[in-house]
């Protein structure tokens, strides 16, 4: 067969390979259809520069055939579209040190340990290499007991060192009805490495408990941490939440009326804060039925639970007392609406509370998972400034944090 004959095996095979590329990049940027493609864009938005790298050596040898052209074409799209998000991280990267410290103030080293801080928001080498989180002691503890039901919470605080810890509580996500407070563990095991103790709270579910439900066991469960001063080296002056979507607006609501001078700052990952706009704008049912988690969270729709939904809601109790606050959205989100975070941050502004919100175009849903990716380094610079910044002091007016309102990377 003539090596420029379009037909060829390898003409045919080069082709195919071109559509993966090409549909692997329109994953990557295009609305995702139903919860399968939500999952693959999570791998391609963070981790296709892998697969774009590669096919960029697979354009060498294209041979001048129609067949070939095509071939070459939508690979070199699809190479595009693939290095589309970390074109884009890099942007974010490059504005975010000023917006932290613009609206928190310089960090604070927590304490001296073995692993350092990130040396900046995205290190191209870790997105080859990963992201090391270094040995902490972990173990579980019975933080209380009800109905014969324990609750349980996982701890993780550094190996070496004496000094009192400022504690970091994290609320896992699952729509309030499922989940597990080992997900996504990799970053409280970072944190833990650099002189945190971070404690991973297991929480009731719906719909078998409704809110305020996992609020309380919140309680329980910082009483129960605050108890371990002597025993774990815990600073019962110095806290900060962190909530992963559902888990985000528990971790909202809980710094926003807990009155409780200890609570230093907020951290929400894609966190839902507007309910009764959410109810009345779900997302697509084929990737989740989000009316479905709100009514069996607050027990109901709001035509019949409307007071739930109202003392649900974060925004509603956020004032100038409220504790510094980090949001982590990505714009491609579906299952909760990049919406949430601006209706808040535009809030938090209007009533003086220090805030960012990182905004992500690339980034989607649950995109940390990734903990190397953009997002995941992204977001843990991000949180680890923050933290580094509100909880130096013993309290959130100590005249340490900066003020100020809203800051965005993107701006």
């Amino acid at each position: 067969m003539s090596p420029s004959n379009p037909a060829g095996p390898l003409a045919f095979g080069r082709l195919a390979f071109s559509l993966v590329v090409f549909a692997g990049g329109l994953v990557a940027m295009v609305p995702h259809r139903d919860a399968l493609m939500w999952q693959a864009s999570v791998i391609t938005g963070e981790g296709g520069h892998w697969v774009g790298g590669a096919s960029v050596v697979l354009l060498l040898g294209w041979r001048r055939s129609w067949l070939h052209k095509v071939a070459v074409a939508l690979t070199t799209v699809g190479i595009v579209l693939l290095f589309t998000p970390l074109a884009q991280a890099y942007r974010v990267a490059a504005a975010l040190p000023n917006a932290l410290h613009e609206a928190f103030g310089v960090p604070h080293v927590t304490s001296t340990t073995e692993a350092g801080p990130r040396r900046a928001p995205l290190v191209p080498i870790d997105l080859v290499f990963g992201v090391s989180a270094g040995e902490v002691i972990a173990d579980e503890h019975v933080y209380n007991v009800i109905d014969g039901e324990k609750l349980t919470l996982d701890l993780y605080r550094p190996q070496y060192g004496v000094d009192p810890r400022p504690v970091v509580m994290v609320v896992h996500g699952g729509g309030w009805t499922s989940g597990d407070k080992r997900e996504f563990a990799i970053l409280s095991r970072y944190l833990a490495a650099r002189g945190y103790v971070v404690a991973n709270v297991a929480y009731r579910l719906a719909p078998s408990w409704i809110f305020p439900t996992p609020l309380e066991d919140l309680v329980s469960a910082i009483q129960y941490v605050k108890n371990l001063e002597t025993t774990h080296n815990v600073d019962p002056t110095r806290f900060a939440f962190l909530g992963r979507s559902a888990g985000g607006q528990i971790a909202l609501i809980a710094a926003y009326t807990l009155e409780d001078p200890a609570i230093l700052g907020v951290v929400s990952f894609y966190g839902p804060t507007a309910l009764r706009w959410s109810y009345e704008n779900p997302t697509k049912a084929s990737i989740i039925d989000s009316n479905l988690a709100l009514e069996q969270y607050l027990g109901g729709p709001p035509a019949s639970h409307g007071e739930q939904y109202d003392a649900a809601e974060p925004a509603r109790f956020a004032t100038n007392a409220s504790p510094p606050t980090l949001l982590i959205q990505g714009l491609r989100d579906e299952h909760v609406s990049p919406f949430h975070a601006e209706s808040l941050s535009t809030h938090l502004a209007e009533v003086d509370v220090p805030h960012v919100v990182v905004h992500m175009p690339w980034a989607t849903h649950g995109c940390d998972y990734v903990f190397s990716g953009p997002c995941g380094q992204i977001s843990t610079y991000a949180v680890e400034q923050f933290l580094g910044s509100v909880l130096r002091g013993s309290s959130r007016h100590d005249g340490e944090t900066a003020g100020g309102s809203s800051s965005d990377p993107d701006s």
